[in-house]
């Protein structure tokens, strides 16, 4: 496949989109090699560029470093010639069939066959996220996916926000201006260079190149040239090389993982306040890490006690657990690497499982508040003694959540096995639950609409980790507002993974006879026919989405006509009235252009049919992407409040609704 340009003759191999799905019609977007400076793929909607690649560097664009994990099974270049500027992709001797498709939404996807399930897959898009796209945070800005908190964009250091009153309503488009100005004139110069690591280069429209010249030559160009602000290799395959250097501004940098060094050009001043601090953060660092050796010695003295004053304990109890395993394949030969805590210390630490330190009671037992290892407050897990449910949950709990790490899930600390005794040590979380706070008239004036939006983003994240980005494909199965715990700021914590079931391989979905989970956050397939997968967990999310942004429990049956909340959300969504769902003590503080987003992202997640529920990393992207159009949702299924009922009392029960025999077993 070749994508380019014939400079001669100034004809263009490009891609299009279709109007829809459906209709080939041509659309609203084009995609581009860009060969101004160094070659980059750009998308365009009508005359503005909505995302770059960043610009090739020998290996990969710069902006999608992962191109080069996939060299075995595809090899890319771009080829530069008198008659050709092009991109080239070949796939190797065995690789599946791929394209490249621009949909009607503009994003660039890569799509691979899949022979065995007969359908195109997409192994890669573009853009993924918020930072990607173009020019999100200006004129020397810089956005990081990973910090929400500064709404992703921030200055290079040595800048400052040019407008502090826009980049306060996060209008980051204006970008960054010097503190400093530059020292350049008259053929000298005191400036110098702070180097930035593991970035997407700028645009390079507005560079010059030069891939003949030493890094060292580039820098001493870029000195000489009081327009020079950045400069970086321009070729790094076998090492840098090249020299590419921009002038004025750098727009569209981004921080990625296996991204490359800038150097920016600041005035004298800002590099030694850059360097006091380095010095201060060097200082703070040793300091730290002194700390930590202590605090690391003071933990393996008590590790050590721990363990010659219950050796034989922990080796019964990690054959014990590891009998409850047999049916987990995956993990079963796995170390748990996950501390043993004994008996009588967590019944010293509940003052003997004291009612006063209850915090709360789920379907397999309760939960108590702790004082472990000088006052660390964990929450201690009491499964039910002989439940056959409660050895299901434990040894998923114990195996699941131990090997996996994600600021949105709830951190296992250590467990218990003791006689019928089967308990689980978490970290405490002081706020307890989300369902504490949205459906409770005092505690939901705690949650304002930035607050509640970040719980939305949170917990989507933490989904498409279990889905996608962990080493394993974790389907939760019962994802609920109460299984939601929030953090001391409010960070939303996904929990209780009993239920979770792995997928390997190439496993898309799943079905089983024995459907466990709470009434109203079920999928239909599941429901119905014990079908479940990741788009399971979507229909889940979708429903607590819809709960956090209305103040109102899926169940809600006292607006007549309106068997539950999808109803009365579906309802007003086809009367051109969605903002009336919104809790009314978010009036003051809501935005309603996110609100309503919101509101159409989770009519997304509940449609019946699971094909059309988008992906977690869809929905991720659709929340932290707000140029992104959204398709139509189509009406969901709704549940009849009786199941509500015997569910409650755990009885198996078979019915209609909507002409669909509906079953839920073993209800919660």
């Amino acid at each position: 496949m070749r994508f380019g340009k014939n400079p001669q003759t100034g004809a263009e191999w490009s891609l299009t989109s279709w109007r829809a799905p459906n209709d080939p019609a041509t659309g609203d977007y084009r995609q581009v090699l860009d060969t101004k400076g160094l070659p980059a793929s750009v998308s365009w909607q009508g005359s503005v560029k909505k995302y770059s690649t960043g610009p090739w560097n020998g290996l990969w664009f710069s902006g999608i470093p992962e191109i080069g994990s996939y060299s075995k099974e595809f090899s890319v270049q771009v080829v530069v010639r008198p008659d050709e500027i092009a991109y080239v992709f070949n796939a190797a001797a065995g690789a599946p069939f791929s394209c490249l498709v621009l949909n009607q939404d503009g994003v660039l996807e890569r799509q691979a066959w899949d022979q065995a399930n007969g359908k195109w897959n997409v192994w890669m898009q573009s853009p993924r996220d918020f930072c990607d796209n173009y020019a999100m945070c200006g004129a020397f800005g810089l956005c990081n996916e990973d910090d929400a908190a500064t709404q992703f964009c921030g200055c290079v250091d040595g800048f400052s926000p040019a407008s502090p009153s826009q980049w306060s309503m996060r209008e980051t488009s204006g970008g960054c201006r010097r503190n400093v100005p530059l020292e350049c004139g008259n053929g000298t110069t005191t400036d110098g260079f702070i180097m930035l690591q593991g970035l997407k280069l700028p645009d390079t429209d507005n560079a010059t190149v030069d891939m003949s010249a030493t890094l060292e030559q580039c820098r001493a160009r870029c000195l000489a040239n009081c327009s020079c602000v950045a400069y970086a290799p321009a070729n790094i395959r076998g090492g840098d090389s090249g020299c590419v250097m921009w002038k004025d501004d750098i727009v569209d940098v981004r921080y990625i993982d296996n991204g490359q060094d800038l150097y920016v050009r600041l005035a004298k001043s800002e590099l030694v306040n850059e360097k006091r601090r380095d010095m201060a953060k060097i200082v703070l660092a040793v300091t730290v890490s002194l700390l930590a050796l202590t605090s690391a010695g003071i933990y393996l003295v008590w590790i050590c006690v721990l363990r010659g004053r219950g050796r034989h304990r922990n080796n019964y109890a990690h054959k014990k657990i590891h009998g409850f395993l047999s049916a987990s394949d995956e993990l079963d030969d796995e170390d748990l690497d996950l501390p043993f805590v004994c008996f009588g210390d967590i019944v010293s630490a509940t003052n003997n499982f004291s009612e006063d330190n209850m915090l709360g009671q789920g379907g397999f037992g309760k939960v108590y508040k702790g004082m472990i290892d000088d006052n660390i407050e964990v929450a201690i897990k009491r499964l039910g003694k002989g439940s056959r449910q409660g050895a299901v949950e434990f040894r998923n709990e114990v195996v699941l959540i131990a090997k996996l790490q994600h600021r949105n899930l709830v951190r296992l600390l250590g467990y218990c096995i003791h006689g019928d005794e089967k308990l689980l040590i978490y970290e405490y979380l002081p706020n307890k639950s989300l369902d504490s706070f949205i459906f409770d008239a005092a505690n939901k004036k705690v949650l304002d609409w930035a607050t509640r939006f970040k719980i939305i983003k949170g917990v989507s994240r933490g989904l498409l980790y279990l889905h996608q980005d962990s080493r394993l494909t974790i389907i939760h199965r019962d994802l609920k507002s109460s299984n939601i715990l929030l953090d001391t700021d409010m960070n939303p914590k996904i929990s209780d993974f009993g239920m979770a079931r792995i997928f390997g391989g190439n496993q898309q979905e799943a079905n089983t006879n024995r459907v466990v989970g709470t009434y109203g956050y079920m999928s239909p397939e599941y429901a119905m026919d014990g079908i479940f997968s990741v788009k399971s967990d979507t229909y889940s999310f979708g429903v607590i989405l819809l709960e956090i942004i209305s103040g109102l429990k899926i169940t809600v049956t006292r607006f007549t006509g309106f068997p539950n909340l999808l109803a009365y959300a579906w309802s007003l969504w086809q009367d051109g009235k969605a903002i009336d769902l919104v809790d009314s003590y978010l009036l003051e503080t809501c935005s309603p252009a996110e609100a309503l987003r919101c509101i159409h992202i989770g009519l997304l997640c509940v449609q019946d049919n699971p094909n059309s529920r988008p992906l977690m990393s869809s929905v991720v992207f659709m929340l932290e992407n707000e140029f992104k159009p959204l398709s139509v949702p189509k009406q969901p299924v709704y549940f009849a409040q009786r199941y509500s009922e015997a569910q409650r009392t755990g009885e198996n029960t078979s019915s209609s609704v909507n002409n669909m025999s509906v079953t839920v077993l073993e209800g919660r």
